[in-house]
């Protein structure tokens, strides 16, 4: 990594975005004192993650892109394991597992064994692990990676619930609409922070040009064509569609149209559309290629 500076609000739930390899778990091990810094110097809590890395684990939770809990064990079991890893035990750590379970709806399955469970019931005895010590920060990699839609919106539910408590939430995803949740992102690009600020400002920043989205057939083959035109930015396959960004002055919807069925594109229909962040991601990467990548 590459001189990353930023800072987290409590309370804040913060994006941490970029490619495989772009830096983000390494961020993520540091921060929690899993891995020392070759340089520099990073607080979190409170805590010196290089001169008190015991201090700064006991103040965090952290789930892990993999799934680190004991497969062999029923959930309750699990949780009973870690709770007494957190210093909880007794009453107070029956208590805590009781609330947890029901808020995680978690109570039917409490006495399943943890690797029989479908992998959105296991993301929620993770999460579960993570949180049974009620930390200040909750540091998550990557945690809805293979779970359907439907969980990873209520997963991201339960995350806005802690942060509306209290808890600062520090997250990376490779889901680009889930980091429309985030208060503010920081983008990662070949180890370097190349961008951070709200999900509007990065598009507002990122993507100054005009959105459409054209629909039709034969698009993808006439894609090339629209894309060496001047004024045109990108022309990206958009599932069926073509998401395009355009020069504002030299290109309107009534223009796209003419040029993609002069490419042999037919029943093109093309509108208005909105900067996304994969939008604000692929431009911030070809941002950067020139320094960062022949």
């Amino acid at each position: 990594m590459d001189a990353v500076s930023f800072d987290v609000e409590p309370g804040e739930i913060f994006g941490y975005l970029g490619a495989n390899g772009a830096g983000k778990s390494t961020t993520i091990r540091m921060l929690c004192g899993l891995l020392a810094p070759s340089e520099g110097q990073a607080e979190v809590a409170g805590h010196d993650v290089r001169t008190d890395p015991d201090a700064v684990k006991a103040a965090i939770g952290y789930m892990s892109q993999k799934f680190s809990l004991y497969l062999d064990l029923p959930v309750a079991e699990n949780l009973e394991f870690f709770g007494g890893a957190y210093g909880l035990e007794g009453k107070a750590l029956a208590d805590r597992i009781g609330e947890l379970t029901e808020l995680l709806e978690l109570r039917e399955v409490a006495r399943t064994a943890t690797g029989a469970l479908p992998g959105g019931l296991r993301q929620r005895v993770a999460l579960a692990g993570a949180i049974l010590h009620r930390p200040r920060i909750l540091f998550l990699d990557e945690p809805t990676a293979g779970v359907d839609p439907v969980v990873r919106r209520h997963f991201w539910k339960l995350i806005r619930e802690l942060s509306a408590a209290g808890t600062t939430i520090f997250v990376t995803t490779h889901y680009l609409d889930e980091a429309e949740y985030c208060r503010r992102i920081g983008l990662m690009v070949d180890g370097k922070l190349v961008a951070l600020d709200t999900p509007a400002a990065l598009k507002r920043t990122f993507v100054p040009e005009r959105v459409l989205v054209a629909h039709g057939r034969g698009l993808l083959a006439a894609a090339p064509a629209l894309a060496a035109r001047p004024g045109v930015v990108a022309v990206e396959p958009f599932g069926a569609a073509l998401h395009l960004r355009v020069d504002q002055e030299a290109w309107g919807p009534e223009a796209v149209r003419e040029a993609l069925a002069a490419a042999g594109a037919t029943e093109v229909k093309v509108e208005p559309g909105e900067a996304s962040l994969e939008d604000v991601f692929l431009a911030a990467v070809g941002r950067a290629a020139p320094e960062g990548r022949p």
